[in-house]
C-alpha cells in the first residue's frame, strides 16, 4: 500500500490478487486498478483514493443543483431537463454550450488514469482538443469553487461518499433510479466503447461482476438504498427513470415543483419535444459526441446516447441468466418498500 492510500480519509480495501488480475485483464482501459471504499465497499478506481480529501473538503452551496445517480440511469437526460428548467428554458445557450460544461461531472478526473490521458494528449488532432482534454480530465474542484454563477453538478458517488452537508446546506438534489437489468446492459455497452474502460469480455461475465459488486460505483443496491432512505428530505427528489419514460410531461412538472419553477403547458410541451429520444440523441450539445473528437471512443459506430428503452435487457439475458437476475432482485427488494415501476 502506498503512502497516498495510507493517508486516505476513506477506509480503503484492496482486492485479492486473483480478482485484481482478472479485472485488469477484462478492463483494459483501467490502468491503475481498482479499490473498494468504506464499510459498503464501493468499487472505484485508485484515482478516487488519491483525490479523497478533495471530495471530503468540497463545499456544496445552498444554490447548487445536483444530479446523483448510479451510472446509466438516465443521468444525461435528467441533466438537460433540469438545466433548462432552472435556466428559463434557454434553448439557445443549451445548444451553444456543451452539457459537460453546463453540468460538470464531479469525479471525472478520478476516472481517467494519467497514462491513458497522456495517450489521448499525444493523439490529439489539434491544440484546442488538447486544451479541452486537459480541462475535462483535470481536477474540477477549484473550477467549481471559483464559479460565481449557480452550479449544476453531476455525480455517481453514493451519498455516503458525497459532502456530508449536501442535503442540509439548502442544495437541491435529484436522484434517479433505474431497473438494474437495464442499467447493467447500458453500462456494459458503455464499457465496450469507452477507452478509459475498454471492457473486452462478454455480457454474462459483466453481469456477474455487477451482481458481485465488482463494477465501478457498485454495490448497486447499497447505492440506491442510501438515496431511498433519504427520500423524505425536503431537498431530495427521488425519481424512477421508468416513470420519466412513461410520462415525461408529468415528470417535468414534478421536477419544476421541486425546483420551484413555473411554466405553462405550451412551454412544458416544447420541453417534452426537446427531450424526445430522436431529438435528444441527435443534439450535439448533450449526446457526448465530443468524446469522439477527443479520441476517447473505441468505435466510431456507436452512440453515447443509446435507445434508453425500458426492457432492452431482454436482448441480453437468456432464460437462465434472467432467472438468476430476478432472484437477486427479489432478494434485495425483500426488506425494502422500494419498487421499480417496471422490473420484470
Amino acid at each position: 500500500m502506498n503512502g497516498q492510500l495510507n493517508n486516505c480519509r476513506w477506509d480503503v480495501h484492496h482486492l485479492d490478487d486473483d480478482l485484481k488480475r482478472k479485472l485488469l485483464s477484462d478492463f483494459k482501459g483501467v490502468r491503475d486498478g481498482f479499490i473498494q471504499v468504506g464499510p459498503k465497499k464501493y468499487f472505484l478506481t485508485k484515482g478516487f483514493a488519491e483525490d479523497d480529501m478533495k471530495y471530503a473538503t468540497f463545499k456544496p452551496r445552498s444554490t447548487d443543483v445536483w444530479i446523483v445517480t448510479f451510472p446509466r440511469s438516465g443521468t444525461t437526460w435528467t441533466q438537460e431537463m433540469v438545466w433548462l428548467v432552472c435556466n428559463n428554458l434557454d434553448y439557445k445557450k443549451a445548444a451553444d454550450v456543451s452539457l459537460l460544461e453546463r453540468f460538470p461531472f464531479l469525479e471525472f478526473s478520478s476516472c481517467v488514469s494519467k497514462s491513458i490521458l497522456d495517450e489521448f494528449l499525444e493523439e490529439a488532432e489539434s491544440d484546442d482538443v488538447k486544451e479541452n482534454l486537459k480541462k475535462a480530465c483535470g481536477p474540477i474542484f477549484k473550477e467549481l469553487d471559483d464559479m460565481t454563477e449557480r452550479r449544476f453538478i453531476k455525480s455517481h458517488l453514493p451519498f455516503s461518499l458525497l459532502p456530508h452537508d449536501l442535503l442540509t446546506c439548502g442544495a437541491k438534489v435529484i436522484y434517479v433510479a433505474r431497473n438494474p437489468k437495464d442499467v447493467c446492459v447500458s453500462f456494459y455497452n458503455f464499457h465496450k466503447f469507452i477507452k478509459t474502460l475498454d471492457y473486452v469480455s462478454d455480457f454474462k461475465t459483466f453481469w456477474n461482476y455487477f451482481q458481485q459488486g465488482n463494477i465501478l460505483w457498485t454495490p448497486y443496491w447499497s447505492h440506491l438504498a442510501e438515496a431511498w432512505e433519504l427520500r423524505k428530505n425536503k431537498n431530495l427528489l427521488f425519481v424512477f427513470y421508468e416513470d420519466m419514460k412513461s410520462n415525461l410531461h408529468e415528470s417535468i412538472k414534478k421536477v419544476c415543483n421541486f425546483l420551484q419553477k413555473e411554466y405553462g403547458e405550451d412551454e412544458i410541451k416544447k420541453l417534452v419535444k426537446h427531450l424526445e429520444f430522436d431529438n435528444f440523441r441527435n443534439n450535439k450539445s448533450v449526446n457526448m459526441e465530443v468524446l469522439r473528437d477527443w479520441g476517447m471512443l473505441l468505435s466510431n459506430d456507436q452512440k453515447c446516447v443509446r435507445k434508453g428503452t425500458p426492457g432492452s435487457w431482454k436482448n441480453f439475458f437468456d432464460v437462465e441468466l434472467n432467472e438468476q437476475a430476478n432472484e437477486w432482485i427479489q432478494e434485495n427488494l425483500k426488506n425494502t418498500d422500494m419498487r421499480f415501476p417496471e422490473c420484470q
